[in-house]
């Protein structure tokens, strides 16, 4: 099954593809924000396209894994968003991903202004391959 992750946030919205095998998570291209409303449409489009089964949200939670108030946005975004492609969303910890991405982009020798555009998205194939580790796991026992 293909799994869609959404890395969603208020400038820019990083999304990542899995292979059908679940084991490899790819970036696609970075959305630029309009609305929330807009990216809910562009994300399910993608879903759609990219025959998605399963949407994976990126949950970012505060560092004590609390959930403050970009939580909430996120979690309006994937309610909505399951809503409008029909497609389940589960949540996925997000924490240091965005950095995690910054860093791998600056040692493989991508400029400030090409990384500033690709991070988003990075840091979705992060979470998404998170997620399917996880999963991996858990079927392996």
């Amino acid at each position: 099954m293909r799994i869609l992750c959404v890395d969603y946030g208020d400038a820019r919205t990083g999304l990542a593809i899995s292979d059908e095998l679940e084991m490899i998570a790819s970036p696609l291209k970075t959305y630029k924000m309009k609305s929330m409303r807009c990216a809910v449409d562009y994300v399910a489009n993608i879903a759609h396209c990219e025959r998605a089964e399963l949407i994976v949200v990126g949950l970012p939670l505060n560092m004590d894994g609390s959930e403050g108030v970009r939580a909430s946005k996120t979690r309006a975004f994937g309610r909505v968003l399951q809503k409008v492609s029909g497609l389940d969303v589960v949540y996925r910890d997000e924490r240091l991903t965005s950095v995690e991405a910054e860093e791998i982009l600056k040692q493989g020798g991508v400029g400030f202004a090409e990384r500033k555009e690709l991070v988003d998205s990075m840091a979705a194939r992060l979470i998404l391959q998170s997620y399917l580790e996880s999963n991996k796991n858990k079927r392996s026992i």
